[in-house]
């Protein structure tokens, strides 16, 4: 298919349009990138030179004394705590389990649950005899280790208040003032 002439020209020169189109575009994209660049220079020069010092500044001033400060705190609570634990609260709680087991100990030897027998025997014939108890079949107890479970707990109990008070409570009632000396 042949193009007429005046087509041609009228290509021709659209030709030459788009191509002069695409050479300005290259070079505005060219400028464009150049000012890109010395922008981009520029605020990593700003940065560098003001906003840099005075984030250092902030930091130094008023971030780095609060920070050190409560981890010298967390510190202080954290050996306090401990040293509580250690003093307090540790001796007692051993204490008490001690006494706990010393008690379960002695309540597996066979001649202390005979003598409870006994005892729990001789009460009651003597309440008998007296008239206090009237005789009745005595119903199934759980046995004498129940008497032993809550003695454990209870003295437990009581060894885990005893630590947790001596631990909370306010020892600046407790020193007493030097005397001033007297030369």
């Amino acid at each position: 298919m042949a193009l007429t002439r005046k087509r041609r020209k009228e290509l021709k020169r659209l030709k030459g349009q788009a191509e002069d189109l695409w050479a300005d575009q290259k070079e505005l994209l060219d400028h464009a990138s150049a000012v890109v660049r010395e922008a981009s220079h520029q605020a990593a020069s700003y940065a560098r030179e003001e906003v840099s010092p005075k984030i250092h500044n902030t930091i130094d001033s008023r971030v780095k004394p609060v920070v050190s400060s409560s981890v010298a705190g967390a510190r202080s609570v954290a050996e306090s705590t401990r040293s509580k634990v250690k003093g307090d609260v540790l001796p007692a709680v051993t204490s008490a389990l001690g006494t706990a087991l010393a008690a379960l100990e002695v309540a597996k030897n066979q001649q202390v649950r005979d003598a409870f027998a006994r005892v729990s025997g001789l009460a009651a014939t003597a309440g008998e005899k007296t008239g206090l108890m009237k005789a009745q079949p005595q119903p199934k107890s759980a046995g004498f280790g129940r008497y032993i479970l809550i003695g454990i707990g209870v003295v437990a109990a009581v060894g885990v208040a005893y630590a947790a008070w001596q631990t909370l409570r306010a020892d600046d009632d407790l020193w007493i003032d030097d005397e001033a000396e007297t030369a």
